[in-house]
């Protein structure tokens, strides 16, 4: 069996340990690899190259992918989807490994219901938003990054008695916001779903300066709308930029937007730290390089056994199989101001969120440094 592999959407620690396992398994098993080179453009436009054990010696440390990636949707390209069937066939594939977020399944999702397209799906993402699966790898590494980030500016928050704002990645989820806030000791954290106002967060500032704290950590996520007690709220994205194929704003700039915030309404000098790519760089963290290993291992399976429209997906701790359908089902966060818009006990966005999760200690989002041994 010929067998293609790609990776799209934003590039993610572990890609390289999944590529390596669907190789290494593939091969064993005497299937011949394909690929596809920068997602699903390389269908699109016909971008193949050869794939063996050579090709993938050592990759399973490295960050980044080996098959490059863009965001093309074939659905928004002239003739995509026609393209994409055709070099298929034309190219002798007879499975496809699809690697990606939600985008990039949501699509091979479509081309299997819609062409019968013979593809398995393996989920990717830092923001740990995916239906169907209940971790994502890369969100380790991501959330490592920024716990690592923020304790280096404790000192110079100290030092200098400000107040620093730290923004990391996330879209429209906090997880990664929450889970290095907690890490890391901050102060306030400030997340789309569960948002709390501007005002909210300077009084925090205010009561912990006059008990002699002049110095404090906010983790705010990038997807975080500012919402004040008037009941105003306002998405901070980079308009110039506008959207990309999936039709995605592109987010920025929160970070600031808040600093100025706090800064005029409060006095308190304030500065900003912007993660931003730093968090989907690099080697990716032993639970990671597991974590996409076992998504690969999995992957390879499913191929092989031609139980294609599915996805290797984690629940608990087994690797199982879901269909591409409920995989890339949305999870509708990005449309949710509040948390209060929906039904916490039994709505599946509640489940996904931090505080649905059962498991997930429930503190609340100010005061973190009653919580914390630091000061």
């Amino acid at each position: 069996m010929r067998i293609g592999i790609l990776t799209g959407g934003g590039d993610c620690p572990g890609l390289n340990a999944v590529i390596r396992a669907v190789v290494r398994r593939s091969t064993d098993r005497g299937h011949e690899m394909v690929a596809v080179r920068d997602g699903w453009k390389g269908l699109t436009e016909g971008i193949f190259a050869p794939l063996g054990r050579r090709e993938v010696s050592g990759i399973l440390p490295r960050g980044g992918t080996i098959l490059g990636t863009t965001r093309t949707n074939p659905y928004k390209v002239e003739d995509g989807v026609e393209s994409v069937l055709r070099h298929f066939s034309d190219e002798g594939l007879e499975a496809l490994v699809a690697i990606g977020g939600e985008d990039t399944l949501g699509v091979a999702a479509r081309l299997h219901h819609e062409h019968a397209l013979p593809v398995v799906g393996v989920p990717k993402t830092i923001d740990n938003d995916l239906s169907g699966t209940d971790y994502t790898f890369g969100f380790d590494t991501a959330v490592s990054i920024a716990t690592e980030a923020i304790d280096r500016l404790h000192t110079t928050a100290e030092s200098h008695n400000r107040v620093m704002v730290v923004e990391v990645m996330g879209r429209h989820t906090g997880w990664t916001a929450v889970m290095s806030g907690i890490a890391g000791g901050a102060d306030v954290i400030m997340i789309p779903e569960q948002p709390i106002t501007v005002e909210d967060a300077c009084r925090e500032l205010a009561k912990r300066h006059d008990g002699g704290k002049d110095f404090s950590i906010i983790v705010v996520s990038e997807g975080y709308e500012l919402t004040y007690e008037s009941g105003e709220h306002r998405l901070v994205a980079d308009e110039a930029r506008a959207t990309d194929q999936f039709d995605h704003v592109v987010l920025g700039g929160v970070g600031d937007a808040l600093a100025r915030e706090i800064e005029e309404r409060t006095g308190f000098e304030t500065r900003v730290t912007v993660l931003g790519h730093v968090q989907r760089g690099g080697t990716p963290t032993p639970r990671d390089r597991v974590l996409a290993t076992r998504f690969g291992l999995k992957a390879a399976d499913l191929a092989h056994e031609r139980r294609f429209g599915r996805m290797a997906a984690l629940r608990g701790d087994t690797i199982v199989d879901v269909s591409l359908a409920e995989a890339t089902r949305e999870l509708g966060l990005s449309r949710i101001r509040t948390a209060q818009r929906y039904d916490r006990t039994s709505s599946p966005e509640w489940r996904k969120s931090p505080w649905g999760n059962p498991s997930f200690p429930t503190y609340p989002l100010l005061g973190w440094n009653a919580l914390q041994e630091r000061g």
